[in-house]
């Protein structure tokens, strides 16, 4: 194993197959969205409590930082670097670490593709829970995507990996 090309590496191809597999599902539900939605048009799948959508997010999680999608289309990116750089930190060797690498790089690479398509520039946000109220309007969560939900699961997933590697007792090893 210490001469295969480090790209090649058994834990490389499997981060990379399920950030191509995270990758396609995204774009091809955002395809979807874009060919049976109109903009800003919803259906409802479960009334009150969740639809379809078709909004489109120029910032980040929660819209925060809206139009400012060439510096976040740069964050993104900076981050797929720094994150690939320094996965070995993280457990990226185990199979859950991988699952987490993969979940992320995917998503990463998703939503960066919609900032950076022509005619697009916004990232296609399509999945919305919310209650409704009394008053008729709705209480609920910010619409999200595939690759949304792939970065929370991986970046979750490493919290996990990370607390659970400080938590475990270590060895104690004599001198005998």
């Amino acid at each position: 194993m210490a001469d295969t090309p480090f790209i090649f590496q058994k834990s490389n191809r499997r981060i990379a197959a399920l950030a191509l597999i995270v990758f396609a599902l995204d774009q091809f539900t955002k395809w979807l969205v874009l060919r049976h939605l109109g903009k800003y048009d919803e259906k409802v799948v479960i009334d009150g409590f969740f639809k379809f959508v078709h909004w489109g997010n120029t910032g980040a999680a929660w819209s925060l930082f809206s139009g400012n999608n060439v510096t976040l289309a740069i964050v993104a990116l900076l981050a797929l670097v720094a994150l690939f750089l320094t996965r070995h930190h993280f457990d990226s060797h185990t199979l859950p670490g991988q699952i987490a690498f993969g979940l992320i790089f995917g998503g990463i690479a998703g939503n960066l593709t919609d900032r950076l398509l022509p005619g697009r520039h916004e990232v296609v946000d399509f999945l919305r829970f919310y209650l409704q109220q009394r008053g008729g309007g709705e209480l609920g969560f910010p619409a999200f995507n595939v690759a949304d939900t792939a970065i929370c699961t991986g970046v979750a997933l490493i919290f996990l990996i990370t607390w659970k590697n400080e938590h475990t007792p270590k060895q104690v090893t004599s001198d005998k």
